[in-house]
């Protein structure tokens, strides 16, 4: 209903705008005609117009009272404080200025005769309180597509000084104007001839006068949002998360992180650097022709020359050490362990947490696996590209064996899109299949890699369960049938089943063209595929105990707003993917200190889907759309916010250094959706900008 919502908000603004100024250069032009009949026409048709922009302000108010009746205030609050009202006062000057002199103009006209209209008649023709409430109404659309597209949020009045400011002197101007035509219009029967081309030189003369004027602020904000060459990765406004509870805590609000005494820098937060590692790895980034199973070949960037790279498959407790090298990847490479808690300087961010690794160099992550569950690893230097090539592979941390006796079938499913191949399970690009004997416990281990796609898995001939999302198990999962899961970038949800004496099939997509057909003897036909419901974790499975919820004391709460505008970003004007209004390196930096409890609320108030991933640390997720999550404890470290969804969500800060925050649709963090968690006392030496080879989005 959101997007209904905001849509229908914006299809009103985007006519008003248009109908405005269609009223205001009509309103301007009745002087121009030369008889009374002619006169009374084009204003009979002025009546039209007001009561096109009152249709068009009631169906903004009634979008946006809609929204603040059904949604949080900061989806509502700007649109309906600032853009109804304006609507509405342009509406109101259109009445109680203009539509009185439209009627005595219509009534003074009445005989429809072939006269020229006399000096009265050509006075109220150019009167400004009939000509300058339509030329407000079409200022004020401006300022309706402006606010629209440039919204001051977070809200604050202070956002809208300039604006409304401007509006004002201009809409003085325009009035002077007024009044200087209806001075000269009264003063001789001379007869005004409409001559279009010399109108629209006069008018374009105008408009490169005001865009001369405006050139100045703009070139400057265009230079302004040049990034510089080199950058402190640690850049940013600190947010405290003071507001709601300065009042029953002593943190100090003005400490700074960077100044702070005793400062530990990130490359001092490591894994253990001593003792014989229990597995190692070594993982080669090199560019290869990969064929997939259909017979296309992918020009891909890969680890070890196989898409996706080898999976990593280790135990809960093992010391883990990773070997890095780079054959020939000219942009650099890194390893991010994308879900799994490692300590910061084995996060693998460049220009963050390690410089990025050159062709030619290596870098050894060194790290215990203390989270059980499906992971997943990928480079973090030029992460768009990265990924999309294929530098990423999967990272599975199973149970000990003393917890883990149970044989079962596991399987993981990494789905990925690959440039002028398509959709594909990791190299496979057609229908799998496999055999798998009746009876035998399955864990499907999905795994979304896909920049920008929302993807849809269905499972179809037998029941299951929704085991773990984001690699931390539910608690007492239900079983499921005809319900689809959705997982955007980044995202991971493990299914387990008992399998049947008869075929099932996992379908990826909304068809049997790609997938996993699994059946007793690895043959048989593919089950119809049901339809299907979305799978919704709030209430799913059954409750249990969380080291804190939503009734607990936190000592820092945040709020992140996940919006669009237009707006200059490294010298580029468009329309971009905000956090707080701004792109980094302006976005907000969220400070803590080591073992607060922290509460976030995430809001989206754009148009799509923003996975929004926190490095180092996983999320409760205590609400979804003002409902409480009253399952199973749900905790992920990639949350899905949709348009106009709403999230309170909460972690401990107990694992301290410099940690990403970031939309992971990677097209959106490598424009400026990104931002940081920063503990109080930590330092980075890293740096990203064109002087160095760090580029982590």
């Amino acid at each position: 209903m959101f997007s209904i919502a905001i849509n229908t908000e914006l299809g009103a603004l985007m006519l008003f705008v248009i109908f405005s100024l269609i009223a205001a250069n009509k309103a301007s032009k009745l002087i121009y005609y030369r008889t009374e009949k002619e006169l009374h026409k084009r204003t009979r048709k002025m009546v039209f117009w007001t009561v096109s922009l009152t249709v068009l302000a009631a169906t903004m108010a009634a979008a946006d009272i809609f929204l603040a009746l059904n949604a949080h205030p900061l989806l509502w609050l700007d649109r309906l404080l600032l853009r109804t009202p304006l609507a509405f006062i342009g509406v109101l000057f259109v009445w109680f200025g203009a539509m009185p002199r439209v009627r005595m103009l219509l009534a003074r006209t009445r005989m429809q005769t072939d006269a020229v209209p006399d000096l009265s008649r050509r006075r109220q023709a150019t009167e400004p309180l009939l000509v300058a409430p339509y030329q407000f109404a079409a200022l004020i659309g401006a300022g309706l597509f402006y606010f629209a597209f440039v919204p001051p949020i977070p809200f604050a009045w202070t956002y809208l000084t300039i604006p409304l400011t401007l509006l004002t002197v201009l809409a003085c101007f325009l009035w002077m104007l007024q009044s200087h035509r209806n001075r000269k219009a009264t003063e001789s029967m001379q007869t005004y001839i409409y001559r279009p081309w010399g109108r629209r030189l006069r008018l374009t003369g105008t408009y490169a006068a005001i865009a001369a004027v405006c050139s100045v602020p703009l070139l400057t904000a265009m230079q302004g949002s040049k990034l510089p060459d080199r950058l402190n990765m640690m850049t940013g406004k600190p947010d405290y998360g003071m507001a709601a509870a300065a009042a029953g805590h002593n943190h100090h609000q003005a400490s700074d992180p960077v100044l702070a005494s005793a400062a530990v820098p990130v490359t001092e937060l490591t894994g253990p650097q001593s003792g014989k590692a229990d597995r190692k790895f070594a993982l080669t980034a090199k560019k290869k022709s990969v064929q997939l199973s259909s017979g296309k070949t992918v020009e891909a960037w890969t680890y070890n020359g196989q898409i996706p790279g080898p999976e990593i498959r280790v135990k809960k407790g093992q010391l883990v050490e990773v070997t890095l090298l780079n054959e020939d990847i000219e942009g650099g490479v890194t390893l991010h362990w994308h879900g799994l808690d490692v300590p910061n300087a084995e996060d693998g961010v460049a220009g963050a947490t390690q410089n990025a690794v050159m062709p030619g160099g290596k870098h050894t992550y060194r790290f215990m696996a203390e989270q059980v569950g499906t992971f997943w690893y990928h480079s973090h230097q030029n992460s768009k590209e990265a990924v999309e090539k294929g530098l990423f592979g999967a990272l599975i941390v199973e149970p000990d064996e003393d917890t883990h006796a149970e044989a079962y079938e596991d399987i993981t499913i990494m789905t990925h899109v690959w440039d002028d191949a398509g959709m594909a399970i990791g190299a496979d690009d057609t229908l799998q299949s496999k055999a798998i004997a009746p009876g035998t416990p399955v864990r499907l281990r999905l795994i979304n890699t896909d920049d920008w796609v929302r993807q849809s898995y269905s499972l179809t001939g037998t029941t299951f369960q929704v085991a773990a999302i984001d690699g931390t198990d539910l608690h007492e999962p239900g079983d499921l049938n005809n319900q689809r899961l959705e997982l955007i970038t980044g995202g991971r949800y493990d299914v387990t089943f008992i399998m049947p004496d008869h075929p099932v099939l996992l379908s990826v997509g909304r068809g049997k063209k790609l997938g996993l057909l699994m059946s007793p003897d690895g043959k048989g036909e593919p089950p119809a595929i049901p339809q299907t419901t979305v799978f919704d974790p709030t209430h799913y499975g059954t409750a249990a105990k969380t080291p804190f919820g939503q009734d607990s004391k936190f000592d820092r709460e945040f709020t992140m707003i996940l919006d669009n505008r237009f707006a200059f970003y490294n010298g580029g004007f468009a329309a971009y993917d905000t956090i707080n209004g701004q792109v980094f390196p302006n976005t907000p930096m969220f400070v803590v200190r080591e073992n607060d409890l922290v509460k976030t609320t995430i809001v989206n108030r754009s148009s799509v889907d923003h996975p929004m991933h926190l490095h180092g640390h996983h999320m409760l997720v205590l609400s979804r759309n003002g409902e409480d999550v009253t399952g199973s404890p749900w905790w992920s470290d990639t949350l899905d916010v949709a348009p106009g969804e709403v999230y309170e969500v909460a972690f401990m800060a107990d694992n301290p250094g410099l940690w990403m925050d970031h939309c992971h649709n990677l097209k959106h963090a490598a424009a400026g959706m990104t931002m940081h968690l920063m503990y109080e006392g930590v330092i980075s030496p890293f740096e990203v900008g064109t002087e160095t080879h760090n580029h982590p989005e």
